[in-house]
């Protein structure tokens, strides 16, 4: 399946060969135009934005309210973990399908939907408590029919930002929802955590009307979501998606990034449990273990700050390299911090690249993918990294098991040095160069459906 390095450099030469070319031939028609406003002058951005901020608020505190719901309800923390899993699981089983629909309906009107059928999902909970009639089945079945709901708002969503603000601004605009979502990240387990000392009920009801609210952003919006296509008999859910993976196969850049993300959240997938067995180990309160998460939040939150600066100047390969090395030799120092505040240094500190590194990636990725594909190759993306991440917790639990937290903290950090060595001499990276904005795919691409 991956091709020959020689194979994957040439295709790289020649991608950004075609690229001069287009951008030599365009130079007259791209010096008449009009430059585009700027980005917070973007009605449509802004209302995306703002409602997808409040949506993520809410969704955070149904995510700490969630399982404490259920330890509530059953007293198990098995369950808990099931119900937990039943999100993740939803996009390993729906995700490829999810992204094939983004490609298929009509992306804001698939948005809305998503939107109103999550806020009526959420709120059969506090309505099923208020009637004292709560199981542990709906909190299953409200996990996966969000979780589904979830995966094809996200799939549509990452189709539709590029025609939303302009592939000029593409990596701004990312940098900016990282920024506002790594915010809400530093205070959202305060809000949920107050919102749940009210009632049970009120973090749902919270979350439920945030959907709305999301909802009604949308409708306000006046950008189309996608580009105008004809009208097509579908292919069937299968060959679109197996489309979708065909054009990510072929672009050697992007195929190894994604395999090299992936191999990374198996790590991240773990480390969630490792800090928190380490900062137990060292006898962290767990006042001072959400204080080390909340450094990881600052620290995600300047790197989102610099991500668009840091993206402008420097080429993609570079980036994801130097984000790999210093991951590899930050993170072995978990195993040796003697108390909460250093690890919270070191999650706040190995946490800046993180989001610089995913805007220069996700920017790349999207700009350089058709519009007509864009949904099944974010959402096939996408759900490797679900996998990755969901195969890390269950590994870093295993590991720490049998090894002890700070054991396995090493062996991570030895994973993470065999990613970097593998980045740094892969030729399809090292021959990347110029910008993480590619230009346009041409019309022979457009015809790989």
């Amino acid at each position: 399946m991956a091709q020959s390095p020689e194979s994957g450099a040439a295709d790289t030469d020649a991608a950004e060969s075609d690229a001069a070319d287009t951008g030599s031939a365009d130079t007259g028609s791209a010096a008449d135009a009009p430059a585009p406003p700027g980005l917070w002058r973007n009605r449509d951005f802004g209302l995306l934005i703002s409602g997808q901020v409040v949506s993520f608020l809410g969704s955070q505190v149904q995510v700490f309210a969630l399982p404490l719901l259920v330890l509530a309800v059953s007293g198990s923390p098995t369950q808990a973990g099931l119900v937990m899993g039943l999100s993740s699981l939803s996009w390993l089983l729906f995700g490829p399908f999810a992204g094939a629909l983004a490609d298929r309906w009509d992306r804001k009107t698939t948005m809305i939907l998503c939107d109103l059928g999550r806020a009526v999902v959420t709120v059969s909970v506090p309505l099923a408590i208020w009637l004292d009639g709560l199981t542990v089945t709906q909190l299953c079945a409200v996990a996966v029919l969000n979780g589904v709901l979830e995966t094809l708002f996200e799939s549509s969503n990452s189709a539709a930002l590029p025609n939303v603000v302009g592939a000029g601004q593409l990596g701004k605009a990312l940098g900016q929802f990282e920024t506002a979502t790594n915010t809400v990240r530093i205070g959202g387990g305060m809000v949920a955590g107050a919102l749940y000392s009210l009632g049970r009920a009120v973090p749902f009801v919270v979350d439920a009307v945030s959907f709305v609210l999301s909802a009604i952003s949308l409708r306000f919006t006046r950008a189309k979501f996608q580009e105008e296509r004809s009208e097509e008999t579908p292919a069937g859910l299968l060959k679109e998606v197996r489309a979708g993976l065909g054009w990510l196969m072929g672009q050697p850049l992007i195929r190894f990034l994604a395999l090299i993300s992936a191999a990374d959240a198996i790590r991240y997938g773990a480390g969630y449990l490792v800090i928190i067995t380490l900062a137990e180990r060292i006898g962290a309160s767990p006042t001072e273990i959400g204080f080390v998460f909340t450094g990881a939040a600052v620290g995600a939150m300047v790197g989102a700050l610099v991500s668009s600066r840091v993206n402008d100047r420097f080429p993609l390969g570079r980036i994801a390299t130097v984000t790999l090395w210093v991951e590899a030799l930050m993170f072995p120092l978990y195993a040796v911090a003697p108390n909460a505040w250093l690890l919270g240094a070191v999650a706040a500190a190995e946490s800046v690249l993180a989001p610089v590194y995913m805007v220069a990636l996700s920017t790349y990725r999207l700009a350089a993918t058709p519009d007509h594909l864009r949904g099944r190759v974010s959402s096939a993306v996408q759900t490797l990294g679900m996998s990755a991440m969901s195969l890390g917790a269950l590994i870093g639990g295993v590991m720490i098991d049998a090894l002890g937290p700070r054991t396995t903290t090493v062996l991570f950090g030895g994973w993470l040095i065999l990613l970097a060595v593998l980045t740094t001499v892969n030729r399809a990276v090292r021959h990347s160069a110029g910008t993480t904005r590619p230009a346009p795919v041409g019309e022979a691409a457009r015809a790989q459906s």
